[in-house]
């Protein structure tokens, strides 16, 4: 967390209040500061009363960062979607010989970092496709372009998955890709493909990507690195709720070990142009309640993101008064969730995400990547270290 004074907001727990009997002994464990058990997950996420869970996971949110919200100014560039993986869960991956299919040239790419902006941004957000063509040293050379020409711009690229599949194509180990990577300039890496950690559930979404012990394992290696990287699960699509509970206290459990992950993010699945498009969307309750739960769980997580992009940015001000403490940041021209059908907007100016952490009674901080805090002037920005 960055190094930030917590306004004194936190209500009593004595105000605590629910027609829920079941979420007693929980809610005692949370003000007790003990730690939630496989069970006490399972309780939260069949509660018939949302409202009290909500208020438990703001009363964490509040001990732990007050009124403050977190956001950044970020870009994200997706330099290919071709995707040798076939997962039912994506719209957005094509075979290189489809139509729509498309891979940047570097200077394309360094170009649609440079363009489009009204304002300096502080963090490039880059994950991409499975390309069975692309050599390690196209990603090695993208991100020492990005760090020549845009050298105050934090680097957080390639996802797990990514980074497993260029050390079998390079046919070397998962650290040491990441010692390449991290030599050419990624500062951190983001926490996509997690997707739901279950085998049953991959299998059924996305059985051609890695199974979760390897992502997790990968998040290891990464940490002991330096590499500090966000988590994420998916949800709504398949999975049950003990598989979400699952999930949850395998990423707590590396997060002992290594501390290494600063931010989980919940991931609405998005059905929409997919082969599970049968499915229906998750609502906002659904959306509401697993912010929550994350932030009950994850006791030993800093930061819970409500993502705007995925649940719509009034669903996410809301999220704000049930445990989450972070909204993102502006983005700018995300692709991979609106092939899915998002329908918020490709981007978000500053001025409007301060209004709208406002609006839901917060405090607006702007952060970096690593959460430290940034100051701006009218045509730059530095970072208090």
């Amino acid at each position: 967390m960055g190094d930030v004074s917590v306004s004194g907001t936190m209500r009593s727990h004595g105000e605590f209040r629910t027609d829920d009997e079941r979420l007693r002994p929980v809610a005692d464990k949370v003000f007790a500061g003990q730690r939630l058990s496989f069970e006490d997950g399972l309780t939260l996420y069949r509660s018939t009363d949302i409202l009290a869970v909500g208020w438990l996971a703001n009363w964490v949110r509040e001990s732990l960062h007050g009124d403050i919200t977190y956001f950044n100014v970020n870009r994200h560039i997706n330099p290919t979607n071709v995707c040798v993986a076939a997962c039912r869960l994506c719209a957005f991956g094509r075979k290189k010989d489809d139509a729509g299919a498309y891979t940047m040239a570097l200077e394309e790419a360094w170009t649609a970092a440079a363009t489009g902006l009204h304002e300096a941004v502080t963090e490039f957000h880059i994950v991409g496709g499975l390309h069975p063509d692309l050599p390690l040293e196209y990603f090695l050379d993208l991100v020492r372009g990005l760090k020549e020409r845009f050298p105050k711009v934090h680097v957080k690229a390639f996802t797990m998955v990514e980074v497993s599949f260029l050390a079998r194509r390079a046919k070397i180990s998962i650290p040491e890709v990441l010692v390449k990577l991290k030599d050419a300039g990624v500062d951190s890496m983001p926490g996509g493909g997690a997707e739901i950690f279950s085998d049953r559930v991959r299998h059924i979404i996305c059985d051609h990507k890695i199974d979760g012990g390897e992502w997790l394992e990968t998040a290891r290696a990464a940490h002991k690195l330096g590499l500090r990287s966000n988590a994420t699960m998916l949800y709504g699509h398949v999975e049950n709720d003990e598989d979400r509970v699952d999930h949850m206290l395998r990423l707590r459990e590396v997060q002992d070990d290594t501390g290494g992950f600063q931010t989980f993010i919940p991931l609405a699945f998005h059905p929409d142009n997919t082969v599970l498009q049968h499915l229906p969307r998750t609502t906002g309750l659904t959306d509401l309640r697993q912010i929550a739960v994350g932030r009950l769980l994850l006791d030993n997580f800093a930061h819970i993101k409500a993502y705007w992009q995925m649940m719509t940015a009034g669903i996410a001000q809301v999220a704000l008064r049930f445990g989450a403490d972070d909204i993102d940041g502006t983005v700018i021209e995300e692709k991979i969730y609106h092939d899915a059908g998002a329908s918020t907007p490709q981007g978000m100016r500053r001025s409007d995400l301060i209004r709208l952490i406002r609006e839901a009674g917060r405090e607006p901080f702007e952060r970096d990547t690593l959460y430290r805090p940034v100051i701006r002037t009218e045509e730059s920005f530095t970072v208090a270290v």
